[in-house]
């Protein structure tokens, strides 16, 4: 859980601090070139090529196809259909970060309950979504106060992961008005102060991933 007293402390951060496709490098390893205190992996944008990314007031992609949450400049984060929003509005409505993955976990503080609708990308071994897997996510319980959530899993008699609706209970639970789901799977890594604090993998094995989000020591 963090809060913070103004909006630029939460950022996002590409690997090799560059933007394409199928540019990795380790959370960790974007982490400490960026003098990360915390970091999360982020959406993986670099495994697709549609979304609408925006990072740190950029506008790098800008092919709207599913629901992605905003952060914005105030400290609020939400849910909104890329397809139903122009890019030149988030920006000009103070979006400073966009993340396109989903599905989208708690919006005006409702629960989804029901995923059974959700179409998503699968990712490295096409496994589905819809199971007990690995998860990364983010919620908001007010503007600049934020939960950042990672769960292990695909590991026997250490964690079989969270399913959806689990998921989302968590953040329900912890008071949480937005949350959102991000890449999870063998992505699903939190880095605190110098080192990894969960389980990637469930091998203790970083996966490359094309970006984070982050806390940078003031």
């Amino acid at each position: 859980m963090s809060k913070f007293q103004d909006s630029n402390n939460l950022l996002s951060a590409f690997a090799d601090n560059s933007f394409g496709r199928n540019i990795i490098e380790n959370t960790s390893e974007i982490a400490s070139n960026n003098d990360a205190i915390f970091a999360i992996n982020g959406d993986y944008y670099g495994f697709r090529n549609d979304g609408v990314i925006i990072r740190n007031g950029t506008l790098y992609r800008d092919s709207p196809v599913r629901t992605a949450l905003a952060l914005f400049n105030d400290g609020a984060i939400q849910s909104f259909d890329e397809t139903q929003i122009s890019s030149s509005e988030l920006l000009a409505d103070g979006v400073t970060n966009t993340l396109s993955f989903g599905p989208v976990l708690i919006e005006d503080g409702k629960m989804v309950e029901d995923f059974s609708h959700v179409m998503i990308d699968t990712n490295f071994g096409n496994r589905s979504i819809q199971g007990a897997n690995p998860r990364t996510g983010i919620g908001m319980i007010a503007p600049n106060h934020y939960i950042f959530i990672v769960v292990d899993g695909r590991k026997e008699g250490y964690s079989r992961g969270m399913t959806l609706p689990e998921f989302a209970q968590v953040f329900a639970d912890l008071g949480c008005t937005e949350a959102y789901n991000l890449d999870g799977g063998g992505s699903s890594t939190m880095y605190f102060m110098g080192r990894i604090v969960n389980n990637p993998q469930g091998k203790n094995r970083e996966r490359g991933v094309s970006d984070i989000l982050y806390i940078k020591e003031r």
